[in-house]
C-alpha cells in the first residue's frame, strides 16, 4: 500500500507571503501623506455613514408608527412609544449633525460654528417637520392608490413600494437640506438610491401627491421642481444639459434642471433636461421622449408610431414541408 503523502499545510511554509505586506502599507501611508488622494486622518470625527442609515429607519417608525416595529401599538402607549423614539431621535441626530457641522469646519477652515448648539436647534428644528411630513406622505399614498389598480391596499403600498421608500427618505433628507445640514442628506437618499434604483436629490423641491411607480432609473436632480400630484413612471429622468467640467464649482446656485407643474405624467423612459425647461400642468409626456424645450399646459407629447415589419418565421419543418410540395 502506497503511503500518503504529508499535507502540504504541515509540509510547506514557503507560500505565506505576509512579508510582502509592509512594503504595500508604506505606499499606501505615502499616497496620503501626498495628498493627491483623499483621507479623513486627525482627531475630529466625522459623521458615521450606519448611524445615519440607522436615523433615517429610525424616522420611518416614527412617520408610519405600528408599520416599522416589533412592538404591538395600541391607543393607550402610542404617546409614551412616539415620545420614547423621538428622544432617541433627538440624541442620535444631534450628535451626527454636530460632527458633520465640524467636519465642515475642518475640510474647509471656517472659524468656530458653534457646532455643538447648533447641533442641539437643528436636531430639534427637523424634529418639528415631522407632522408636516406625514401629512404630505399621505397624500403620496393617496396618489399611488388612485394611480395604481395593481393595488387597494394602503398597507401594501408602505410595506413594499420602493416609490414610496425613495420619496420617504428624500421627504425627510429634504428637510435637512433646508436646514443646511451638510452631508447627512445626501447619505440618505443615496442610501434609498442604492435600494430602489431612484435618485432623488434632497435639494429638489417635490409637492405632495408624488406617485413613482416601478421607479427603477428614476432620476430627479438637485434643482427639480415637481408640482402636485405629478406621477413619474420607471426610467424618468429630469436632469441637467451638457456642463463643462468646472459645472461642480460654477454652476452650484443655478438652476440647471426642469420644472415640472402640477397633475403632469410622464411615462417610461422619458428624458427631460434643462433649468428653462417647464412641462405645463395637465401635459402627458410619452415614453422615450427627449426634451430640452418647454411644453404648454394640458399638451401630449408622443413620438409617431414607429413602423413594425412582421415576417413569417421559417422553420425547418415548414422549409421540407414546402420543399416536398
Amino acid at each position: 500500500m502506497t503511503p500518503l503523502e504529508p499535507c502540504d499545510h504541515v509540509s510547506d511554509n514557503n507560500v505565506c507571503l505576509y512579508s510582502q505586506v509592509p512594503a504595500v502599507v508604506k505606499k499606501l501611508v505615502a499616497s496620503w501623506q501626498s495628498k493627491n488622494c483623499f483621507d479623513h486622518i486627525g482627531p475630529v470625527s466625522i459623521p458615521s455613514h450606519q448611524t445615519i442609515i440607522d436615523i433615517t429607519y429610525l424616522v420611518r417608525q416614527l412617520l408610519f408608527p405600528g408599520y416599522f416595529t416589533q412592538a404591538k401599538l395600541y391607543a393607550s402607549n402610542l404617546e409614551y412609544y412616539i415620545g420614547q423614539k423621538s428622544t432617541e431621535l433627538y440624541e442620535q441626530l444631534t450628535e451626527q449633525i454636530t460632527m458633520a457641522i465640524r467636519h465642515d469646519c475642518r475640510r474647509i477652515n471656517l472659524p468656530c460654528t458653534n457646532c455643538e448648539a447648533r447641533g442641539h436647534h437643528l436636531a430639534l428644528a427637523f424634529i418639528k417637520t415631522l407632522p408636516q411630513i406625514t401629512a404630505t406622505l399621505a397624500e403620496d399614498i393617496r396618489a399611488t392608490l388612485d394611480g395604481d389598480p395593481a393595488t387597494n391596499s394602503a398597507d401594501e403600498v408602505i410595506f413594499s413600494y420602493p416609490g414610496l421608500l425613495a420619496t420617504s427618505i428624500y421627504r425627510m433628507a429634504h428637510e435637512l437640506f433646508l436646514l443646511k445640514v451638510p452631508i447627512i442628506p445626501r447619505i440618505m437618499t443615496e442610501h434609498a438610491h442604492s435600494l430602489t434604483g431612484i435618485d432623488i436629490h434632497p435639494g429638489a423641491t417635490i409637492g405632495p401627491g408624488l406617485f413613482i411607480d416601478h421607479g427603477t432609473g428614476v432620476v430627479i436632480g438637485e434643482t427639480s421642481i415637481i408640482g402636485e400630484n405629478v406621477r413619474l413612471y420607471q426610467g424618468v429622468t429630469l436632469g441637467a444639459l451638457s456642463l463643462p467640467r468646472d459645472a461642480g464649482i460654477k454652476l452650484q446656485q443655478v438652476k440647471r434642471h426642469p420644472t415640472i407643474e402640477d397633475e403632469v405624467i410622464i411615462y417610461a423612459n422619458a428624458i427631460i433636461l434643462g433649468g428653462e425647461t417647464v412641462i405645463g400642468r395637465r401635459s402627458i409626456i410619452g415614453g422615450n421622449i427627449w426634451l430640452t424645450e418647454s411644453v404648454p399646459p394640458d399638451t401630449r407629447v408622443m413620438l409617431k408610431r414607429p413602423e413594425l415589419i412582421f415576417s413569417e418565421k421559417k422553420t425547418a419543418a415548414a422549409k421540407k414541408e414546402k420543399k416536398m410540395s
